[in-house]
């Protein structure tokens, strides 16, 4: 949910990017976040999973193992597809219930945050649970964010968590990147069909109500579902389907509005004591 840098210049590093390779990622998350996608344009990329309760960037990514350990005693990420990943998922046995309360999970957040050796970054992609709770607030109190991106289903009972999301980050001054329907259209295989299985329009009609930018629509499709299960995402295995070209567009309207909050901060005047 949350696409933030470690560091502010990292940001402004990654802006104004001409003829270069596009490195494509699709996550697929849980609940309310079903997906979050994303686009480097040759930028260092690091991807936290801080769904502690149920990681799934390990099974997704196709890494496993424990961690490695610097010599300044920080774990070393794992690293596929170009993008350097740490989860608490590397830390606990795939079947292991988490059953923490919020200070364990602050704790844990804490750790895999500023306890990893990341090394340079452009960007720090934060792969969030839904709702408002100890782990959405321990990241936007312990980071520097550059903006949240929203992913919702179309129909009103996800659309709820989904506005809770935006107005927390407004109230702790994150920035709303945008908002982005996911599942919105199921085409049938066979004969072409689409059918709108959770409502239609839902996430756009929420943008303009709660005047975010609406960044696209992600289909639902069985091809997303089983390169996720098989840790190859779709947007590097198949990077010209119409699915890619999808996740494509939308988060290359995510850098660039990362451009735009940059070249805001920029220039801010500053005030000086």
């Amino acid at each position: 949910m949350l696409l933030p840098q470690m560091r502010r210049e990292l940001v402004l590093k990654g802006l104004g990017l001409r003829g270069l390779k596009i490195l494509s990622l699709l996550l697929l998350g849980k609940a309310a976040l079903e997906s979050l996608p994303l686009q480097t344009c040759q930028l260092e990329v690091g991807l936290l999973d801080a769904d502690v309760y149920g990681p799934s960037i390990p099974t997704m990514m196709k890494l496993h193992g424990k961690p490695e350990v610097s010599e300044d005693l920080k774990m070393i990420p794992f690293e596929n597809h170009g993008v350097r990943c740490m989860s608490i998922g590397f830390l606990v046995d795939n079947d292991a219930p988490i059953v923490w309360r919020g200070p364990m999970v602050m704790s844990a957040l804490e750790k895999l945050t500023r306890g990893v050796a990341w090394g340079k970054l452009d960007i720090l992609v934060v792969d969030m649970p839904p709702g408002t709770g100890d782990a959405q607030l321990s990241i936007s109190q312990g980071l520097q964010l550059s903006g949240a991106l929203i992913v919702s289903t179309p129909q009103d009972v996800a659309l709820i968590d989904a506005r809770r999301g935006a107005n927390m980050f407004r109230k702790v001054e994150v920035p709303i990147l945008g908002l982005v329907e996911n599942m919105s259209c199921f085409r049938c295989p066979h004969c072409g069909e689409e059918s709108y299985i959770f409502g239609r329009g839902g996430a756009r009609r929420t943008a303009d109500e709660m005047d975010m930018d609406f960044l696209g629509e992600i289909p639902l499709e069985v091809d997303i579902r089983r390169t996720s299960d098989e840790g190859n995402p779709i947007v590097a295995s198949a990077p010209e389907c119409e699915i890619s070209k999808a996740y494509n567009d939308v988060a290359c309207k995510v850098v660039h509005r990362l451009g735009e909050l940059a070249k805001e901060r920029e220039n801010r005047p500053q005030i000086l004591l």
